[in-house]
This record gives C-alpha cells, structure tokens and sequence, in this order.
C-alpha cells in the first residue's frame, strides 16, 4: 500500500523532496499506517534551524498546513507513513519483539533525513501503550535535542512540538503532543537483534547492507578483519559509540534508559526520556526514578555501552561468520573510549598536549569534586574563567575542603605553565559550556507551557542552541539549582 499515493489529495505540500530507502527493504521492516489525528492542535515549539537542515522553508512553521501535517492530522506529500520493528534488551533483559510503539517515520527527506512523528499514535508494535506523547516529555526531549546539538554531541534533532487538549493518562492526566524528530537513520541496535533473535537471516543482511552502503560505505573496502564488511561495520559502530560516551560522561550527560532498543547505529543520541545534566557532581547518580537498580547510573554508562555493543556482535554473528572477528571488532572500544575521554577532559582544563601528568590531574579532580558535591557545570565554567583572569577564588569557593583543592591547584598550575593563558582560557570556554538544560530549568518551561506559556521555552531554546557563549542578562540560567530542584523526579514515563 503506498500511502503518499492513494491520499495525495488531502496531502499537504509542504515543498519537501522524499525518498523511502528504509521503506524499500520490504514489509518484514515495519508496518504502514496513518497517524491517529489529535483534536484542536496548537503550535508549542519549533526550530528553523531543523527546518533549513531538513530543505523546508522555516516560514511554513507557523501556518496551519504544516501544523496539521506535524501534527498527524494530514500526510504530508510524498512521504510514506510506517512504524518499524525492533526487538532489545530492557534493563539487561531480553524483552522480545518492541518497535516503534508512538513514533510513524514520515519517510527520508531528498538531502538525507529522517523524519518521524513522536506521539502519533498507536501503532501494531505500542503493546499495552496509547501511542501517545505528553506535553512534558515532548518539551524535554525538544529542548535536550536541540541542547545536545549545541554542545556539538551527536544527536537526533527536533523540528518543532504540537500540543493538543487531548487527555493522556499517565501518572495524572495530561495533554497531548507531538514532537517532529529528525535524524540521518533511526535504525537501532534492536533492529538486528530482532531480526537475529527470529533466525531471519535474509533480512538481517539486508538490514545490515542498507547501513553498510548508506552510511558506513568505507566498511566494504576494508582490509581488516580480512575484508569482512560486516565486522568492520561492528568496529565503526563500536568506535562512534565510545566517542559518544566520552562526550556524555565528559559533560555530565545521563541518559537513564540505555536498552538495547535506544542505541542508535549511527552512534546519535536518541530517545530523550529521563535523561538527566548532572548538577551536583554524583558519579553514581541515577536519574531514572524507574531504574532502581540503578544499571543506568552516571558511572556505568560506558559499561553498559560497551555490554550494548557486544549484544549487537551477537547479532551480527550470522553475518561475520567468525567469534574471534566479531570479537576484535569489538576490541576498539576498549581503546577509543579512553583516548576520546581524556582529549576531552584535557580540552577542559585547556591543555593543548599530553603529558604524563594528565591522568593523574583529571582523577584528582573528579576524586575531589565528587567529595565535596561540587556543581559540574559551575565548576568547570568558573576555572575556565579563572585561567584567563588568574583569580581563583570563586572556584575555591565551591570547595568544602579548601586544602585539597590548593594542593590539586598547585600541581594544575604547574601544568598550566607549558601553555599561553588566554590560549587555554579560549579553549576552555568554547569546550565548557554556561548552560545546560538542568531539570529544574525544563520543569520551568514546562510549567509555563500548561498555561499556554511558551516564552520560558523559547528562551531556554536560544541559550541552549548558543551553550558557550555569555548571554548577557541571562546569568540565573547559570545559576545553582534552587532547592525543590531535588525533588523533581523523572522516570521512563516523562
């Protein structure tokens, strides 16, 4: 059933080209269906940043056609409406077949990008769910996105937010939203463990050609692994993830939910839930109310990437052929990882070499910001501050033992010598951001934007679009949390 064709009439145009790449590997893939339509649909937020990376006049955000389009009430011309399948391990057990539960991809723009629907609707694969988004978590996964891409993290992006005055029932009832998400491919880990789990290896190779010659083509040229494509496709993947990682950790990123079904291929952040920037420095921090084992905690992040990746070997295994191949694929992880972790954290404390110094340095300074419960993001703004000015007192300030941190400032000091100060202070303020999208910052917005409020989003979305910069007048965005920020619990429903 080709969707775009036999509803053209009521489709709207919105001057968009398509192509349906991941639509032609066949019906075993997914399953077509129209969005449900929600009732009186409004505009809450959008990006004409996404717009203009998408091919889309960023003045179409705005009027009625594209809001109804975004919103699932009317196809939009050309595209190709479908919920994929997927299968993935959940908190480390295996879960069987999940899918596409309230996200309907729309299709592949002309230049390159996904586009789905989040919260458009039950879909075959929503099990018990409605298929529906909430005004609260579609705010946060808008602004996180668009967070993320500022701070230069790999990400999914967010074209805009919908919100209607449908009831959805969560832990209270709530209203309706729709986010429009975009990303080069939203194929995940759990796409081939499905496939591999059923004994399907057609389709499985399938699935892993289309990646292969659509986004890892170097994989097919390879002269490791002896030539396997399918290993060196395990190693890319491997290597993308650990990069990641090191950028999550180094910004104090928790992510709260890393099943198998929420790692993308492309080694992108994707599936906003409770995720969580750290504020007081907790490298145990769990932020998901949901993970009371705490698998997903700040600490064990490159951990549970790394058991992710090796889930995805298993995978893969049909296709490599080879256990000691699929293992030395994975093997790169385990070296990439590090490296990219310390060339960031190096970079945040503006050391432009290495020295034998530096592992020492940056684990002492974790060690103590970690005992004394310092603020992340506070912290590693103010010294980069302070290198270029020289007064270090309102860094020792957010220390409750003073000493510790004159001894760790002296050895730091004698590091900092090698480099030119404003050369390092340069550095340092374009690679530790003045804003983060804090919890209680999106509880805000997200306040606001009940009462039909959308300025305190708007505003969050432009400092955080620019994190590095100053924002003159904006300086409370960078403050400490207040108090009842503690209490704010976020869990796998928001």
């Amino acid at each position: 059933m080709n969707l775009s064709a036999d509803h053209s009439e009521t489709a709207a145009d919105l001057g968009l080209a398509w192509n349906h790449r991941f639509a032609d590997l066949g019906p075993a893939f997914y399953t077509e269906l129209r969005p449900t339509p929600l009732p009186a649909p409004h505009w809450v937020g959008t990006s004409p940043d996404v717009a203009r990376l998408i091919g889309l006049d960023p003045s179409w955000l705005g009027r009625d056609e594209a809001l109804q389009a975004f919103t699932g009430n009317t196809l939009l011309a050309g595209s190709r409406p479908l919920a994929s399948v997927y299968s993935g391990h959940q908190f480390g057990v295996w879960a069987g077949q999940l899918g596409d539960g309230r996200a309907i991809l729309l299709g592949e723009t002309a230049n390159g990008h996904e586009i789905q629907l989040k919260g458009a609707g039950r879909t075959p694969y929503s099990r018990m769910g409605d298929g529906r988004a909430v005004l609260r978590s579609s705010i946060r996964e808008f602004l996180c996105s668009e967070a993320m891409h500022g701070l230069g993290i790999p990400t999914s992006r967010a074209l805009c937010i919908t919100g209607s005055p449908a009831p959805v029932r969560r832990e209270e009832i709530e209203t309706a939203a729709v986010v429009t998400r975009v990303a080069p491919s939203f194929v995940r880990f759990g796409h081939f463990e499905h496939f591999a789990a059923n004994g399907q290896e057609a389709p499985l190779q399938a699935l892993a050609d289309y990646v292969i010659d659509r986004y890892y083509p170097e994989c097919r040229g390879t002269t490791e692994f002896s030539g396997n494509a399918y290993a060196a496709l395990l190693q890319a993947v491997s290597e993308r993830t650990a990069r990641l990682m090191a950028q999550w950790q180094a910004v104090g990123f928790c992510h709260g939910v890393m099943n198998t079904d929420n790692m993308s291929i492309l080694g992108l952040t994707i599936d906003y839930g409770p995720f969580q920037f750290m504020d007081a420095f907790v490298p145990g921090h769990v932020c998901n109310h949901s993970d009371t084992q705490g698998r997903y905690a700040y600490n064990r992040q490159p951990n549970v990437a790394y058991w992710n990746l090796f889930c995805l070997a298993q995978a893969l295994l049909p296709l490599i052929g080879d256990e000691e191949l699929a293992k030395a694929a994975l093997e790169s992880y385990k070296a990439v990882f590090p490296q990219e972790f310390m060339a960031r954290m190096r970079a945040k404390l503006g050391l432009t070499a290495e020295h034998e110094q530096d592992a020492t340095l940056i684990d002492g300074i974790l060690l103590l910001l970690a005992k004394n419960g310092v603020d992340y993001t506070i912290f590693w703004r103010r010294l980069s501050h302070a290198v270029g000015n020289g007064d270090f007192e309102p860094v020792r300030d957010l220390f409750a033992d003073r000493a510790a941190w004159d001894a760790w400032l002296l050895s730091y000091s004698e590091l900092q010598r090698h480099y030119g100060r404003s050369e390092a202070a340069n550095l340092m303020l374009k690679t530790n951001p003045k804003f983060v999208l804090r919890n209680h910052l999106g509880e805000q917005a997200i306040r606001a934007a009940k009462l039909g409020d959308f300025s305190e989003l708007q505003t969050l979305q432009r400092l955080l679009e620019r994190p590095f910069d100053e924002h003159p007048g904006h300086d409370a965005y960078a403050a400490f949390p207040p108090d009842w920020a503690s209490s704010i619990e976020i869990s796998c429903s928001s």
